[in-house]
Order: structure tokens, then sequence, then C-alpha cells
């Protein structure tokens, strides 16, 4: 598990990616105005902070040392007004940035959470559910520092320096260069921070990833581990992960700990050099003292901007990984492609053929082979095998989740590939054994949120399938709350109401996956009853292990490891004595043995 968590997610790329971020900036690109405002505003603030030193030099040289009470006072005013104006522009500047970053991160995860959409099932099979997320997530708020903190608020660094510098030489070269003679030191000591902090950012990312996988995974299962009793074998080893995270993060912290003392060390050793040299200058009559004062100022102005710049570069690298690995996902082109000029049914009848279909998920291993078989406008068919025997998977590619291989799906004579997958779908409703409800309500549940389809025909669907009665009885009714994954409803209620969602849309094409296997005998007898009437004009295509519950369909096709092996009715399969035969001889067996005990 670590290690495909470090190569797919922590293995951290360049500090600074010029494609990523040209790639980045495209994002910004309808912003470009507030962007170039930011600018602007960055290199007028920047230009305030080192202008009180220069400020305060006139004051000590002008005004205090010829005791210029007047002048004094309009300079305190002048200093004062420079405050004032700084922290107004700061305050529109925070603003503006902010702005952008939220609209850049806003547009951003619409645009991944639309193309993951579009992405076809075969990705979802390869890649975990918790990766997917973090991308629109937690990778994306990465991105938000950057847009937000990171790319705008560099210039106000780099401007800051810019500016001292500017003011540092206009007032004395020679100070200015003795101020400055520290500076190998700290881009030496800055680099190799940089260095160390990344290695151990990317150890902390890994163990992070490593514990959020645990614990995801163990919350999910919680009730195998609570039933065999492994709360205390579980607890050991989060606590062991738990501490790998923790001594990374103090590893990371020890650098930290040490490069920002360092930074002070060396600015006071600025500092020591510019009251030595300056000190002498002034004692020579070579050097003011309100200049000796605005320099200490200018140097613990200096180095701020270089701790600032420090922490964008933890940004700017945690971007760019964030940014390459959003990318990647964007640039997936896993999809069930749209023909060009796509055929637009206005009505279907509802025929199906299937013409020597091959179909396989992993390049040649075929889980279908040469299926030819058609199915009649309103007919109920029947697709039974043991498991792996390709029942689903004819369903799969059939709603085209998944692309065939060889042969054609012909529905009411069109290739499926010719037609537009939203058409397609429009006509087939389908219901599976593992039914997904989302949060919200009953209501909301069966429509899909359907403006267009009224309370009305809801309720409708709900009482074919014999879901009004458990419905009506709910404190809500039809706005009763479903919380995640459906968690305070049965499997029968679910299976009702998978049932209702799929009448309410009055397919053309209903498909019944496995639909009654969880369900208990008293329900599904109700749904049976219901059945009869809801498949009426319809085509049906009803998977099912209960040979029982699909004795009166007007065909019943066998498959046996990815073929079909037998076509018929009931009575026609069960006088053949093949593969159907001993299948229904087995279940029968089965349900004599459970009658018996």
């Amino acid at each position: 598990m670590a290690n495909d968590y470090k190569s797919e997610d922590e293995v951290l790329g360049k500090a600074y990616d010029s494609k990523l971020m040209r790639r980045l900036l495209t994002y910004i690109k309808p912003y470009k105005k507030y962007v170039i405002i930011a600018i602007i505003l960055n290199i007028v603030v920047a230009a305030l902070g080192p202008l009180r030193p220069y400020l305060t030099k006139i004051a000590i040289d002008k005004y205090i040392a010829h005791s210029d009470y007047h002048g004094l006072l309009i300079i305190s005013l002048l200093f004062l007004a420079s405050l004032l104006l700084q922290a107004v522009i700061q305050y529109v500047l925070t603003y503006y940035t902010q702005y952008i970053g939220q609209k850049t991160i806003y547009d951003l995860r619409v645009q991944l959470f639309t193309h993951t959409q579009k992405l076809a099932l075969k990705f979802f099979d390869k890649t975990p559910i918790g990766r997917t997320v973090t991308r629109v997530t937690n990778d994306i708020e990465a991105l938000n520092q950057l847009f937000s903190s990171g790319i705008v608020m560099v210039f106000s660094d780099v401007f800051t320096i810019v500016w001292i510098l500017a003011f540092m030489f206009f007032m004395d070269v020679k100070l200015s260069l003795v101020t400055l003679s520290v500076l190998p030191v700290l881009i030496y000591g800055t680099f190799l921070f940089r260095k160390k902090v990344r290695e151990k950012y990317r150890d902390v990312r890994l163990h992070l990833a490593r514990l959020n996988s645990y614990m995801q995974e163990h919350v999910s299962g919680m009730n195998v581990i609570q039933i065999f009793r492994k709360e205390k074998e579980e607890q050991k080893r989060f606590s062991q992960i738990n501490n790998d995270y923790r001594v990374a993060n103090i590893k990371a912290i020890f650098y930290y700990a040490i490069f920002y003392p360092g930074v002070e060390l060396v600015s006071s050793i600025a500092i020591g050099l510019i009251i030595w040299y300056g000190g002498g200058e002034i004692i020579r009559s070579s050097l003011t003292i309100g200049t000796l004062f605005a320099f200490i100022q200018f140097n613990e102005q200096f180095f701020r901007p270089i701790r600032d710049l420090s922490e964008k570069y933890n940004i700017m690298q945690t971007a760019m990984a964030s940014s390459e690995r959003i990318f990647k996902l964007l640039d997936n082109k896993t999809f069930v492609k749209n023909p060009e000029n796509p055929v637009h049914l206005e009505n279907i009848k509802g025929s199906i053929d299937f013409k020597n279909v091959w179909f396989a998920y992993n390049s040649d291993e075929y889980v279908l082979k040469d299926i030819s078989f058609s199915i009649n406008p309103g007919e109920t068919v029947a697709i039974v095998g043991q498991t792996g025997a390709g029942k689903t998977s004819l369903i799969n590619i059939l709603s085209r989740f998944y692309d065939i291989n060889k042969g054609s799906i012909l529905l009411d004579g069109y290739d499926i590939k010719d037609i537009d997958k939203k058409d397609l779908r429009k006509y087939i409703s389908i219901v599976l054994q593992d039914v997904f409800l989302f949060s919200g309500t009953i209501k909301s549940n069966i429509s899909m949120s359907n403006d267009d389809i009224p309370l009305d025909k809801i309720k409708e669907a709900a009482k074919i399938v014999g879901a009004e009665k458990f419905i009506e009885s709910l404190p809500d009714k039809y706005d009763e709350i479903v919380k995640e994954r459906g968690s305070t409803l049965s499997v029968g209620q679910k299976q009702l109401i998978s049932f209702a969602r799929a009448l309410a849309y009055d397919p053309k094409i209903l498909i019944l996956d496995e639909a009654t296997s969880s369900i208990d005998t008293e329900t599904e007898i109700l749904i049976q009853k219901a059945i009869e009437n809801l498949l009426v004009g319809r085509t049906a295509i009803v998977i099912a292990h209960r040979l029982s519950t699909i004795q009166n369909a007007d065909k019943i096709i066998v498959m046996h490891k990815g073929e079909v092996r037998e076509t018929g009715n009931h009575q026609e399969l069960l006088a053949k004595r093949g593969i159907y035969y001993k299948l229904y001889q087995l279940q029968y067996k089965d349900q004599e043995t459970v009658k018996a005990s």
C-alpha cells in the first residue's frame, strides 16, 4: 500500500515546473484585470514599507537634530499617513488576491468534477475512489493557497526587496554593501533548508496518505472488525501509522526550528555590521545618525520577505505536485466516445439485437465471446447462468458503460455506437442488486432531483412497485430524509425505492439485475405481482439467480463462461435437460433441503 501511494501520489516533482505553471495561469486569464490591479497595488504597498525608514532619516537628520518641531510634526503626519494608506491598500490587495483564488479554484473544481463524471466506468474500475476524491478536495485546496497566497503575493515580497535595495543604495552605497555582505550565508542556508524540508515534506505526505487510507478502510469495515473482536490489534496498527506520521512531522518541524532562528541570527549579524561600520562612519562625520537608524530598519524589513519567500516555496512545491496530479486526471481520456454525427431517436420500439459481440475488460481476456441473440419489442427476456458467466457484462455494454471489442449491438436497427449516449440511456432504466441511494429525501432519490418529474408521478411509481405503504408510514412521507447510502432504510425498502426510481423515468427498456435477490419473501411476492403490470409495453431484461422468479419470461438465455449455450422458454429448456435443467434441479434440491430442515 505504501509503495502504491508513493508511486502515484506522494513523489513530489519539481518545486517549480514552467509547463505546469503556464497551464495553471490559463485559469487566471479570465480574471487578468484583477491580477493587474493586484500587481499594481503590490508595487505601491511594497514601496510604502521602505518609505518609513527614509522618513525616519529625514526626521532625525533634518528636524530633530535642528529642534524643528513644526517640520517634525509634518514628517510624523506623513509617517502616519503612509501607515494608514498601507493598511487600506493591504486590505484591498488581500480582498483581490482571495477573490482571484476563490474564483479560479471554483472554475477548476467544476471542470475537474465535470470531467470525472464523463469518464468511463473502466477508469473507476482501476482507480481507488479515495484517490479521485483527493484530487477534487485536497489537491484543489493546495492550488487555492497558490492562487490566493502564492502567485500574486510573491510579487509583494519581491517588490519589497527591490524597493528596500533601491532606498538603501540611494542613501548610501557602501553601507548597503556592508549590510548585504551576509547575503551569501543566507542564500546557502535557504537552499539547504529547501532541500531538507522537501525530503521531509514528502515523508509527511506519504505517512498522511497511509493514515487516511487506513482510516477510510477500517471505518468502512467496522462491522467486520467488531464481529471478529480485532479492535485492539487494529488500534495498535493505527498507533504505529499515527506515530510514523508524528515522527515525520517532527523531523520537518526540526528544520523550520533551525531555519527561522538562523535567519534571525544572520539578521542580527547584519545589524551588528551596520552599527560597527555605520558608527565608525558617524565618528568620522561621513554618515548621519538618521541614515544609521534607517539602515537598521531596512535590515529588519529586508529579512522578513525572505522568510516569507521560503513559505511561498513550500506552497509552490505543494501546488506543483497537486497540479501534476490534477492535470493527469484532466488529461485522462478514458471515455466512451460519442459519435461525431449521432443518430437522434425521437422514440423507440425496444428491439435489441446482439450480433457476434466480443467484449473484454482487459485487453484480450474476453468475458463475452461471440454473443448473438435478439429481443423483440415488449418481450421479457431472462438471462441466467453461474457467477462469472457474463450476465452483468451484457447490461454494461448495452448501456454503453463500456464499448465492445468486436461485433455490434443494435437498438431498433441502429448501432448503439451511432446513438448519443444520453439518448440511449434516456430509454433505459436499471435496477441493480446493490442499491445506491443519495443523501436527500425519498422524493429526490426517486426523481433523482429531476424537476420534470412531478410528485404525482413519483407517488404513482411508488404505488406500482409497492413502496407506497412503507413510505406513507414514515413521519415525513416522501420528504423523509435519506442519510448516506440509505443507512436508515432496510435492504428491501431501498430496493423498492430503486424500483420506483426506474419506473419514474418511464423507460422503454427495463433491466433488472438480480433486483430481487436481497428482498424477503413477502416483499418479493409483492414485487412479482407489480412486475406483471409494469413490464407491459416495455422490453425487459431480467438477470436472476432464483429461477423461480423468471419462469414466465418469454425467453430465457443461458450463459456459461461468456457464451450463449441455451435459449428457449422455461419448459423448453427443462426438456433439453442441459445447463438450465441442472441449475433448476440444483436450486430445487436446495429448496427441498431448506424445507426439510
